[in-house]
């Protein structure tokens, strides 16, 4: 069984928190993890990025994908919407889609947003639509997660989410911790039932 590859864009860190939380929790079912990131986009056409960043995590590369035993994938929100760089990448996997790569392969989502109600819901449900298209088998959480049911900052049926404040420094609470690990473990849980 290859790795759970969580694969993530962030511009100030709470999405890439998030995103080593729901490794820890996938690694407590005793699966590897692989963490990835997407280069930014830019308006300027000659603008390009390394292929390694000068720092943080590596850039995701196709084959990342296609070795995967799961995928967990993660953006802030743009206007109730992935950002543009997930976007971008995730439009270049149709040659994975053709072949079926992602097919029967579990997968959830997750994201932070400046404000409470700032279309934390609709993000999750916009990076779900390209994976259901991939043939995943999506994962979320259940309020058999008690902090589902008493969180007043992130946190959705649809995966894990985080609520970052207006100038994006608020940190991961409790309960939005405890609900990326809980979301990290339960996908790693549903890789090893599929692939058995």
């Amino acid at each position: 069984m290859g790795p759970l590859l969580v694969l993530y864009y962030s511009r100030n860190g709470a999405t890439r928190e998030m995103a080593y939380k729901i490794a820890r929790g996938a690694e407590q079912a005793s699966v590897e993890v692989k963490i990835r990131t997407v280069p930014a986009v830019s308006a300027n056409c000659e603008a390009t990025e390394p292929d390694i960043p000068k720092s943080g995590d590596i850039y995701v590369e196709l084959s990342d994908l296609q070795d995967c035993c799961g995928l967990v994938l993660g953006s802030p929100t743009r206007f109730g919407n992935m950002a543009a760089p997930m976007k971008y990448f995730l439009d270049g996997t149709s040659g994975l889609w053709l072949k079926g790569t992602l097919q029967n392969k579990p997968a959830a989502v997750f994201t932070s947003t400046s404000s409470l109600h700032g279309g934390q819901e609709t993000t999750l449900i916009s990076m779900m639509m390209p994976l259901l298209h991939h043939g995943m088998v999506m994962v979320g959480l259940p309020y058999s997660e008690p902090d589902l049911a008493k969180t007043s900052t992130g946190g959705t049926p649809y995966g894990a989410s985080h609520f970052a404040g207006p100038n994006s420094d608020l940190p991961l609470s409790d309960e939005e911790s405890r609900l990326c690990l809980a979301l990290g473990k339960r996908v790693a849980d549903m890789a090893i039932k599929l692939h058995s």
